[in-house]
Formats: structure tokens, sequence, C-alpha cells
């Protein structure tokens, strides 16, 4: 699944696939949000770490953890 963080006053996002569902994802960010957390930390497929802190947090998007296909679909 793909994840695009916009950070305040950043002209770039940080973007990323992990291994994780789209709802533990949810799960973490809306926990640590809600707990008033610094800090939120996510880790990439590839074993990457990145730890964002809270309040420069513009958004989060979450992509389909669903499968790209390859050939013809009927």
């Amino acid at each position: 699944m793909e994840i695009r963080i916009g950070i305040a006053n950043t002209g770039r996002e940080l973007n990323f696939e992990t291994n994780e569902a789209a709802a533990d994802v949810k799960k973490s960010v809306a926990t640590a949000l809600d707990a008033g957390a610094t800090h939120i930390m996510l880790a990439d497929n590839k074993g990457n770490n990145y730890i964002v802190p809270t309040a420069s947090l513009a958004y989060i998007e979450l992509g389909t953890e669903e499968s790209r296909r390859v050939g013809f679909v009927a």
C-alpha cells in the first residue's frame, strides 16, 4: 500500500510503500493523534523507518491495498 504524507511548510511530500494493512495504519495514526503524541513512526517495505512530527502533519493519504492486475481483464 502506498502512503503519502504532506508536511506543513514543506514543498515536498513523504511518499513510500508499506506492507501494513490500511486499517492498521489508520488505527496507529488515529491513536497517536488522539493521545497527543509528538510523533508518528511508520515503516516501509524496504525496512526504513520514518518518524514524522504530528504538529507538522498537513495530510496523510493511504492508497489501495489491491494488487495490480497484469494482462487483459474481461
